[in-house]
Parts: C-alpha cells; sequence; structure tokens
C-alpha cells in the first residue's frame, strides 16, 4: 500500500506537525506493566517474524498458506482461542478465523493476511537477515510484522488476565495481494458484527516518514477492459482487407490514457495489452487491461463511462468497435468521523511514551482490507496497526526493530481503551 515518495513527504510534513502538537498537549505515563512486557517480548516476536518468513507463502502458494494457516491456528489456540478453517471458493487455501471470549461489552476484529507476493523459493536469493536495525525478509513487513503484533500482543494481555472485552475475532486471510476475492465478503460480514475492527498492515519505516504512523485511508480497487474488434485479414497477402484491432487498441489507449484525471476521486493507468490470431494475420481482436483505483463512491462507474464516450467519439481504424467493462474489487477505506477519534487516541496511547508521535497518513493509493471491513459503515475501523518496514513487494523488505516495542504498547493499550469504552 504505498505511498509515492513525493505524496508521502508532504503528508507526512503536514502529519507530523500536528502529531507533534497532539503529544506535546497529551503526553502522560506510560503503563508501565504494558511497556515491560512489550520489551520483554521483543526477542519472541524477532523469533516469530524469522518462523513465519521462513514459510514462503506466496498468495498462489498453497502448501506454503497451508503450513501458514497450521502455524498461527497453533499459536491462537495456545491463548485458549476456538480456531476455526474457513474454506473459499476461490483457493484452496483457508482463511484462520479465531474467537475468544471474555467479560466485558465489546466485539473487536483484528484483521491480517497470511500471503506474500513472493514466488516460491526467493529465499534463496533473498534470505532473513538483520543489519543494525532491520531485520529483512520476503513478506516481513507485509504482512507478517502485522500477524506477529496481534499474537503477541494478545499473549501480553493473556498474561496480564485481561478479559475486558464481549468477544475478541481474528480474522487471517490467504489473498488479500490478489484483492481478496475469496475473504471479501467474509471480512465485511463479519466486521458489521464487530464494534470496531483494527487492520494489521505495515505503516512506513521511519528510514522514509520519519516517524511511525496510522493510516486513515486507502484507495479502492478495480479493474477496466477495453476490448477492440476489427476484421482479419492475411497480413501478406491482403491487409488492406482487414481492419487491424491492435492499431485500434493502441490509437485508444493513447485517446484514454489521462481520462481518469477528469473523474474525481479516480486514478487509471493501462497496464497490460494482448491480441489473438498468428503472426501473419491482422488481428480482428485486441484487448488492455488497466489499473483502477478509487477513493470516491461511484467513481469507477463514471470512469467507465467516460471511457466508452471516449471510444465512441472516433477512430483511427474503420469499422472496428471498442468497448469498455469495469470489474470493481475492494471498497476504498475512508476513516470516518469514530475512526479519527480512534486515531486521536492512539496518538495520546504513543505519546505516552516519553512524548513519542504517531502520525495520521492521510491516504495511499494502494489498497487494503480494511475497505471490506468499513463497508457496512457499523464498526468504527482503523488501519496499520503492524510494524514499520518498507520495501514492500520488492526486493529488500524489511521492518525496523525499534518499532516493534511501540507498536506492541499501542495494540494492547488501545484494546484495553476499547474494552473500557
Amino acid at each position: 500500500m504505498p505511498l509515492s515518495l513525493r505524496r508521502l513527504a508532504r503528508a507526512t510534513a503536514i502529519a507530523l506537525a500536528a502529531a507533534t502538537a497532539c503529544s506535546a498537549a497529551l503526553a502522560a505515563g506510560p503503563d508501565q506493566s504494558l511497556l515491560d512486557a512489550a520489551r520483554a517480548a521483543q526477542p519472541a516476536v524477532v523469533q516469530s517474524l524469522k518462523d513465519m518468513v521462513t514459510i514462503e507463502s506466496g498468495s498462489a502458494n498453497m502448501q506454503g498458506l497451508t503450513r501458514m494457516a497450521d502455524y498461527t491456528s497453533q499459536r491462537l489456540q495456545a491463548l485458549g482461542a476456538k480456531v476455526e478453517r474457513l474454506p473459499m471458493t476461490t483457493s484452496a487455501a483457508p482463511m484462520v478465523k479465531a474467537t475468544l471470549t471474555g467479560t466485558g461489552k465489546r466485539r473487536i476484529m483484528l484483521i491480517g493476511h497470511m500471503d506474500t507476493v513472493y514466488p516460491a523459493g526467493i529465499l534463496a536469493s533473498q534470505p532473513i537477515r538483520e543489519d543494525g536495525n532491520r531485520l529483512y525478509g520476503p513478506g516481513i513487513a507485509d504482512d507478517k510484522g502485522g500477524l506477529a503484533v496481534i499474537l503477541h500482543s494478545l499473549e501480553i494481555l493473556k498474561a496480564q488476565g485481561w478479559k475486558d472485552y464481549a468477544q475478541i475475532t481474528v480474522l487471517l486471510n490467504p489473498d488479500e495481494e490478489i484483492g481478496s476475492l475469496g475473504s471479501g465478503e467474509t471480512i465485511a460480514t463479519l466486521a458489521a458484527q464487530h464494534d470496531v475492527v483494527l487492520s494489521c498492515e505495515p505503516n512506513v519505516a521511519k528510514s522514509v516518514a520519519k516517524s511511525e504512523s496510522l493510516l486513515l485511508a486507502a484507495a479502492g480497487t478495480a479493474t477496466a477492459t477495453m476490448q477492440v474488434k476489427g476484421r482479419s485479414s492475411h497480413a501478406g497477402a491482403a491487409p488492406e482487407l482487414g481492419r487491424n484491432a491492435l492499431l485500434e487498441l493502441a490509437y485508444q489507449m493513447q485517446e484514454t490514457r489521462d481520462l481518469a484525471k477528469t473523474i474525481p476521486g479516480a486514478q487509471m493507468n493501462w497496464t497490460q495489452a494482448r491480441t489473438t490470431g498468428p503472426l501473419n494475420q491482422i488481428p480482428e481482436m485486441a484487448s488492455a487491461v488497466g489499473d483502477v483505483r478509487v477513493t470516491a463512491s461511484g467513481a469507477a462507474q463514471k470512469l467507465q463511462t467516460a471511457l466508452q464516450q471516449k471510444v465512441d467519439a472516433g477512430h483511427l481504424i474503420p469499422d472496428t468497435k471498442t468497448t469498455i467493462a469495469m470489474e470493481e474489487g475492494r471498497p476504498a477505506f475512508v476513516a470516518d468521523a469514530r475512526s479519527k477519534e480512534l486515531a486521536a487516541r492512539a496518538q495520546q496511547i504513543y505519546a505516552e511514551m516519553d512524548g513519542r508521535s504517531l502520525i495520521l497518513m492521510p491516504g495511499t493509493g494502494g489498497g487494503t482490507d480494511a475497505g471490506f471491513a468499513g463497508r457496512s459503515g457499523k464498526a468504527v475501523v482503523l488501519e496499520s496497526f503492524g510494524l514499520s518496514g518498507f520495501g514492500y513487494h520488492a526486493r529488500d523488505e524489511y521492518v525496523e526493530l525499534d518499532s516493534i516495542v511501540p507498536r506492541l504498547y499501542l495494540m494492547t493499550r488501545m484494546l484495553q481503551e476499547i474494552g473500557k469504552n
């Protein structure tokens, strides 16, 4: 879910100023028992990270995802949770759902994902390694750092006998990196049954953003498909009898490449193109696929209408027909007033640790399952409770080791505060 570096720098400057002011005004002493427990847990968190990264669990790696489901299920069962495997029609890998029952009033849901973007065998070229404040490994930030925060925060609170909640549900899905097509509806349905949902995606490393953070908005996703129908003909003997769908496709891609800029809350980039038929044939069919990001309700439909109108307005190759389809995926996540109030409380909690700042990132172009969690509008949803890291989906992904203690402290204190209020 990375921001562009330019947008990130601007957002960080604004958010950091606000966080500094908030911290100065609201700093209070920490809950020393929780802070001591978080510090004591750091070596175990590092070991958990290494254990999970050792399990290669790309979205298509069924063996690795099953091992991740086994690992997290065993850890959650050890906490006293009732653990279920929820099947998905889109994948052989299961979701893991764990339920803890307490004595309080609030229903809280914690979400994270077990899959990564990396292919099987990646550890041979990108092994786990520690260098100063960074622990490197494929998928270590996105999202095995988030899973570690969930597991160890619940361990800390269990050790302290905390039961001030009606129910805590942990839901871990195996398909977040490919759009959560098999798990999104389950996330949305369960989230609507809870008071608060905390999503545990990573937050941006301090080496990039200057301060740890939470996220207030993330784009929804959609896929635009442009299809052109022309007429086939022999490319050598009678090319003039054909109507080249590939050339028309290229023309229409150029004509529409900036169209999303005219639709508030929409962004689109054509990313793939293909044609059919043999090399010696004028192509009859050609298609392109575009990555669409939306931050406003209805933006995808408006973009589809605008694209169709644009391609209908003119052609390079006569007698061709171009159609536009739009498939919407993960909804946008936009923090509402309740979520922002909870985020402000998180800033106060961070300030308990020697006035430490916590910035609130206004948004990212990446998608997050917080969008599904917030779809009904019933639960209060907040994003990025995982560890601080960077290099997501790239070589040398890492987490910052000095984020472990503050993120454990934040999660445990937030859960306590939610239980109280």
